[in-house]
């Protein structure tokens, strides 16, 4: 398996629960926790409720960011988790916002974003970044 910098999933979330995806509130809470919950330190975020419907934010972590879009007159969402570094687990992030949002149907896919080979570096010249 290539070595990479980071991991990106690309998650679509169907059958959602529409009011959760209308809340601006309880996105904001699941988007912060599934973060927490990855490993991941929070930094800032920023949502915004769209009229009539809709939710779009971010929250930004230390090791890279999780995004969402929503459209709660479909049921759907879809959701970025890009993380770097070694600490942290997207698939957590993952697990907890489709459980989070009742998602009854999901489609993801995990890239591998900054491989080593690609870039020109080896493990041995990494640099060791601390979280605080």
């Amino acid at each position: 398996m290539a070595k990479s910098l980071g991991r990106h999933l690309i998650a679509e979330l169907y059958e959602c629960d529409e009011e959760i995806l209308n809340s601006v509130e309880e996105i904001e809470y699941y988007m912060k926790e599934a973060a927490i919950k990855s490993g991941a330190t929070i930094v800032t975020s920023t949502f915004h409720r769209f009229l009539p419907h809709g939710i779009s934010g971010a929250v930004i972590v230390s090791e890279s960011h999780l995004a969402i879009h929503t459209w709660p007159e479909y049921k759907y969402a879809s959701v970025d988790i890009y993380t770097c570094g070694e600490s942290v687990n997207p698939w957590i992030a993952f697990e907890y916002l489709k459980e989070a949002f009742k998602s009854k149907r999901q489609d993801v896919s995990e890239y591998k974003r900054g491989i080593f080979e690609a870039i020109g570096i080896s493990e041995n010249s990494l640099h060791k970044v601390e979280v605080k």
